[in-house]
């Protein structure tokens, strides 16, 4: 987490954001799914998060908007 504050990914002040991100990297989480469009699901934030966990020795994450990963099944009658 202090890594993605260094790098300044995001401002200190939104700390819990970062501390999300730090431990779905680490519990090694598939996909991470979240409504938070203004800190997390954003492309350029993404490579940013990214860029540190490969640089740290960890795996990449994907986050994606809830809309990204579900999708609405119609009555077939």
């Amino acid at each position: 987490m202090e890594q993605y504050s260094q790098r300044g990914i995001l401002k200190p002040r939104f700390h819990t954001d970062m501390l999300h991100i730090a431990l779905a990297t680490l519990g090694n989480v598939d996909v991470l799914v979240s409504w938070n469009f203004k800190h997390l699901v954003r492309f350029d934030k993404i490579r940013l998060f990214n860029a540190v966990n490969m640089e740290l020795g960890y795996r990449t994450i994907q986050i994606f908007s809830p809309r990204e990963v579900t999708r609405l099944e119609k009555d077939e009658d």
